[in-house]
């Protein structure tokens, strides 16, 4: 049995201080439960509903708090790209690089991912079934890259809200790569009228229990210690101090299908 692995840390890249605080309480937690621990923090968010919300700090000082968390911990690290000429300019800063869910179709970008030599972690569009991420992964494996993980991360339901399929995970398991459970997103209630996506973390330990028993191979989770203060996706953002038990609790359940 593989290592479970965990995808997890700020929505965006705030500060240096932030950044270190969660990197070093999540890290403790994976080596506690002996989880795989990838800091996850977006470097630039190019995907806001709204003109003036937040995208990020200086690109470069982002970048730089990414690889000093890197190098500090012994820790691997991922960020999202969103195009073509992004995953050369990323990858000596990172480990692992996301396709954003929509962004799940664009040949070059996932050709640009492949070709960094980096993970490249999918997300699925919520716009798609679980058999159609064959295909984004076949764009990266094409350069040579067999690195490559599929997110689920909901389906659009209506306008306003997102539902996830309890089938998903088996179903992309089919296509022989890693799957991940986005179970920070999956909660989200996008397209608000205010043009702040809203959501209901409270589900966020359903979705992982669920996930974990259907097979995933690794959490994403973007945490918090203060979510209500964060710049950027405050209402779906785990609390960083309720991890742990939701974790615990995972492992268990993974223990008990494995033994």
């Amino acid at each position: 049995m593989s290592q479970f692995f965990l995808i997890a840390g700020p929505c965006a890249i705030e500060d240096e201080a932030l950044s270190f605080h969660i990197a070093e309480e999540v890290k403790k937690i994976c080596d506690d439960l002996d989880i795989r621990y990838i800091f996850k923090g977006s470097y630039e968010k190019a995907n806001r509903s709204k003109l003036d919300s937040f995208t990020g700090i200086d690109k470069n000082e982002a970048l730089r708090i990414h690889k000093a968390i890197r190098d500090k911990f012994g820790i691997e690290n991922i960020t999202d790209v969103h195009e073509s000429n992004e995953p050369a300019e990323v990858a000596p800063f990172v480990t692992h690089l996301q396709i954003p869910a929509f962004l799940c179709r664009q040949s070059k970008l996932l050709k640009a991912a492949g070709e960094s030599g980096c993970t490249v972690n999918i997300k699925k569009g919520q716009f798609l079934s679980p058999e159609a991420m064959k295909f984004a992964v076949e764009k990266v494996k094409a350069t040579g890259n067999d690195k490559v993980w599929v997110c689920e991360r909901g389906t659009t339901f209506g306008y306003h809200d997102l539902v996830v399929d309890a089938t998903s995970i088996s179903r992309m398991k089919k296509i022989g790569q890693p799957v991940v459970m986005d179970c920070t997103h999956s909660v989200q209630k996008p397209n608000q009228t205010s043009g702040v996506t809203g959501g209901d973390p409270e589900l966020i330990e359903a979705i992982a229990l669920s996930a974990i028993a259907t097979g995933a191979d690794g959490f994403f989770m973007e945490v918090h210690p203060e979510p209500h203060t964060a710049q950027s996706d405050p209402f779906t953002m785990l609390q960083l101090d309720k991890l742990r038990p939701i974790l615990e609790k995972c492992m268990k359940i993974r223990k008990a299908l494995n033994s």
